[in-house]
């Protein structure tokens, strides 16, 4: 078996594994009981697709969304999802997901570990790092879950490139480079103009979570927040950070400005032995390029196999699991604390 054929059957093999849904898991596993799900909230630009994959899925049993806005009641119609009462989302479900607008995700996220449930909180998490010190502190009080909605959190090429630097085979890092961009629509721009980061805090949050992920807590952050558009708005909306680390440097720009129709996004690794570089993130391709060779991978550039992906999917599959003890979080409360305060910090607002 080649190197090649080695890498393409280890991820299948992981995808496999992991995946509730796999054939494998299928025909071998009992059917497990579905874990009731509701959401607070469904205004967010991510709710409609989680609250898709809350209906569709054998994990969950969900219950409704609990939105008295007009938008929300509007994407539940659109969805045929059912509306329902605080107090029924509440009393029914033991998982809530949080999708409200962002300056509300923080007050709902306390209202739900309050009522005693576990929680999947859209990001941004907060807007002030006391708010999500105060929710870490009161999932651990009662021993809830806590996981945040970073979209690329179960991305194959993504995870592909955290276990090469794990591993070492890119080397000793020295610069990571993360570029993440929208069309933004000017009705959307005024929300995203209530937050000093702008885009930054609200799009270039997904590129921020990886990188601290793979880096950990940078020494210094300096943010280049501008408004370049040709709007009558307050919005930061073309942006660049630098994060300083002993041994490495990490550049992230994010823009609202983008021309065209398909966003532009990217997330290169950059080590003394080689590169990794994920253009674009979605569909998910990437291409390592090695000056040695290192663990399945060989010599030189190569586009590396990845398994099909669908956003989110993955991190409510784990959540499931979470839920049933079968595994814990794939990221601590302590991580999403540095996630958060690293957030702020390269938005400016802290």
């Amino acid at each position: 078996m080649n190197r090649r054929e080695f890498l393409k059957a280890s991820l299948c093999s992981a995808a496999l594994a992991a995946t509730p849904l796999s054939i494998k898991a299928a025909d071998s596993a009992p059917v497990k009981p579905r874990i009731p799900i509701g959401f607070l909230g469904a205004t967010h630009s991510h709710g409609p697709e989680k609250i898709k994959i809350a209906m569709a899925s054998p994990d969950w049993e969900f219950v409704g969304v609990c939105d008295a806005s007009d938008v929300g009641k509007a994407t539940c119609t659109k969805l045929g999802a059912k509306l329902i009462s605080q107090d029924e989302l509440f009393q029914r479900a033991r998982v809530v997901a949080v999708e409200s607008d962002v300056r509300d995700h923080a007050s709902h996220a306390l209202l739900a570990l309050k009522a005693g449930k576990h929680v999947h909180l859209e990001k941004p998490a907060s807007v002030r790092l006391a708010e999500l010190q105060g929710i870490v502190s009161l999932a651990r009080e009662k021993k809830l879950l806590l996981q945040t909605g970073y979209m690329w959190r179960s991305h194959p090429g993504f995870n592909a490139i955290f276990e090469a630097v794990r591993q070492g085979w890119l080397g000793d890092v020295f610069m990571v480079r993360g570029y993440i961009s929208n069309n933004l629509a000017a009705a959307r721009r005024p929300e995203w103009a209530e937050f000093t980061g702008g885009s930054m805090f609200e799009l270039g949050s997904h590129i921020v979570d990886a990188t601290v992920r793979l880096l950990g807590k940078p020494k210094a952050v300096t943010p280049f927040l501008r408004r370049h558009g040709n709007f009558n708005d307050s919005l930061k909306d073309n942006n660049v950070a630098v994060l300083e680390y002993e041994r490495a440097t990490a550049v992230l720009i994010n823009t609202a400005l983008q021309p065209t129709g398909t966003p532009q996004r990217s997330f290169e690794v950059l080590g003394t032995n080689g590169t990794a570089v994920l253009q674009p993130i979605e569909p998910p391709t990437l291409t390592i390029d090695l000056a040695k060779p290192a663990g399945p991978y060989q010599k030189g550039s190569q586009k590396v196999p990845m398994l099909a992906y669908r956003r989110y999917e993955g991190d409510f599959a784990e959540l499931a699991a979470v839920v049933r003890g079968e595994r814990v979080l794939s990221v601590t409360l302590d991580q999403e604390l540095l996630v958060q305060e690293t957030l702020l910090r390269v938005s400016d607002m802290l």
